[in-house]
């Protein structure tokens, strides 16, 4: 289980343009690493729409915002189109990334359990250090809550 103070585990993954992302590659830079469910779902679709409604705002923080769910690089392709994400989308098809970050498990939803995608998001620092892990954000004004911690 990863805790604040850690170092970000480091991974290599595919970006909607079919390029290598590798987080150690920006160390230096404020990294928000969203994990979410399903492209073009309600809740991943308020927190992208609120990552890109703030984008001004994050960006002259200094702040790069990636996001990783298990849908492909064409579902991602799809999704940035419909809702002009001005930011990455890492797919993670096989689970790895989740597993890393412990953002994959058992989800209890009106009492039924089940294996999925743990919405979570970390703030990593210059340094590649874990500052905050938000364990349940608030969808639709995530943006603002990582703008405040990295504050």
């Amino acid at each position: 289980m990863l805790s604040i103070g850690d170092k970000a585990p480091d991974f290599v993954s595919k970006d909607q343009n079919n390029n290598d992302f590798k987080l150690s590659s920006n160390i230096g830079k404020k990294i928000a690493l969203y994990f979410y469910p399903k492209d073009d779902t309600p809740g991943c679709t308020k927190e992208a729409c609120s990552f890109r409604d703030n984008f001004e705002a994050v960006s002259n923080a200094g702040i790069l915002v990636i996001g990783v769910s298990p849908d492909d690089i064409k579902s991602h392709n799809k999704f940035i189109e419909k809702y002009k994400l001005p930011f990455s989308l890492l797919a993670d098809t096989n689970k790895e990334i989740l597993n890393l970050y412990d953002a994959y498990g058992e989800k209890n939803m009106y009492g039924k359990i089940s294996m999925g995608v743990l919405r979570k998001t970390f703030l990593i620092n210059e340094e590649g250090t874990i500052i905050h892990i938000f364990k349940k954000p608030k969808t639709d004004i995530h943006a603002e809550e990582v703008l405040a911690k990295f504050k």
